[in-house]
């Protein structure tokens, strides 16, 4: 009997994606191992391995559909000796239901039951095929499918569906698991004043996380003053005795001057989760890189015990894999605090949403000529205001002062970060 292949857990919170590419065909020979597809997590594009070996018999999400959960078929497999007549009669979605591992939530079974067939209460007991995530948002709308009419494959009720009928409804999404008494109705403007653009599943989910940061996290945000003038000569002096072409940032300076802050004052190399203190035992720093669809955050791990060197080869290749989206899970997980610069934009200073379960996170603007006072006269400097955003319940306002004085001092001694 013909195999059902299923959308996988590719990570740790990994609910659902969009194939973004299919790198075998119906007829190809598959082997145990082979990359089958590409899919889109809410960080990066992932890597689909097959688990079994035969060949592609039928492929059920085409790249660039809407959606899918979790254990939602996605192509069948035909095993040994089989062939294309295997297909006749075959029911995908029987076969992962029965072979639902232990551990899936039944949610995503039953998810797979839906993306078959969703009942009406229609005279005729007619069926209504839709996306799994066009059920949970119209459940969520109030919005009869029956009434919705579907624009993807055979007919099939997707995600722009009912967002298209929420709108001439006047309906809005609500926060999917808040209490009923604090979800309210967001009010459009007036229809022909904006373009709607549905947001894709990294968007979304840094929105909704983002969002709960913000509400749940007690922020407090601290600003200091850095001069720049002897980083910039330092920065200037080792590339120009670079000899293998290698350009270090000033960005690299201030991954390096955090790291080593981290190890000195290491009560502010914590998160909170739980109710519970985390106190991470690796200097772990990420960096918000900006791509296409969104933000994300890449690790420079152990960045205490890296050169300057080895930190900016490594943030070239991680932040430009980024842009990509080819990023792997494990190269965006794990980071212990977060480094957010803003400076070439031309921002003097901002203050930066906490990345549970970190603790802090330091918002750096633009290093721009101020006057400063020095020896009991005005001088002119190269200044960078930098801005340290804590979470009350990890770091207390002395612990964080103290950390960003560390910072201070790093960045304005900057021989030390040459070792």
């Amino acid at each position: 009997m013909p195999k059902t292949i299923s959308l996988p857990v590719l990570t740790a919170d990994f609910e659902g994606g969009t194939i973004e590419e299919w790198h075998k065909e119906p007829g190809d020979a598959i082997e145990v191992g082979d990359v089958i597809a590409e899919v889109s997590t809410d960080k990066a594009v992932v890597e689909l391995e097959a688990e079994h070996a035969g060949i592609l018999g039928k492929i059920l999400v085409p790249a660039g559909d809407d959606e899918v959960s979790v254990n939602t078929p996605i192509a069948v497999l035909l095993l040994d000796g089989e062939t294309s007549e295997a297909l006749e009669g075959f029911d995908p979605g029987a076969d992962v239901v029965a072979d639902a591992a232990p551990g899936i939530p039944q949610a995503a079974a039953a998810d797979v039951e839906q993306v078959k067939h969703v009942s009406t209460d229609t005279d005729k007991g007619d069926r209504v095929f839709a996306s799994p995530v066009a059920i949970r948002i119209a459940e969520q709308l109030g919005i009869d499918l029956a009434t919705v009419e579907g624009s993807g494959p055979d007919g099939r009720i997707v995600l722009g569906d009912v967002e298209a009928s929420a709108a001439q409804q006047g309906s809005a999404i609500k926060p999917a698991g808040a209490p009923a008494e604090q979800q309210t109705a967001v009010e459009l403007p007036p229809p022909g004043t904006y373009e709607k653009m549905p947001a894709d599943k990294i968007r979304s989910v840094i929105a909704r996380r983002l969002g709960e940061a913000k509400r749940e996290i007690p922020h407090f945000y601290l600003t200091i003053d850095c001069e720049l003038d002897k980083l910039l000569e330092a920065r200037k002096g080792l590339n120009d005795s670079a000899t293998d072409g290698l350009k270090v940032s000033v960005n690299d300076f201030l991954i390096k001057a955090c790291a080593l802050a981290l190890r000195d004052v290491p009560m502010a190399n914590t998160g909170w989760a739980d109710d519970t203190l985390l106190k991470f035992t690796s200097v772990n720093v990420a960096v918000a890189v900006a791509t296409p669809k969104g933000l994300i955050t890449p690790v420079v791990f152990e960045a205490d015990s890296k050169d300057l060197a080895t930190i900016s080869v490594e943030l070239k290749e991680l932040a430009s894999r980024a842009k990509e989206g080819r990023l792997k899970p494990e190269e965006y997980k794990g980071g212990g605090f977060t480094l957010s610069n803003l400076g070439m934009y031309g921002v003097r200073e901002f203050s930066a949403i906490i990345n549970p379960p970190q603790s802090c996170i330091l918002a750096v603007g633009v290093g721009e000529k101020r006057a400063v006072v020095r020896d009991g006269g005005l001088a002119v400097a190269t200044v960078m205001s930098c801005t340290l955003s804590v979470d009350h319940r990890a770091v207390d306002g002395a612990l964080g002062a103290e950390f960003l004085q560390v910072v201070k001092r790093y960045i304005e001694e900057p021989e030390s970060l040459l070792a």
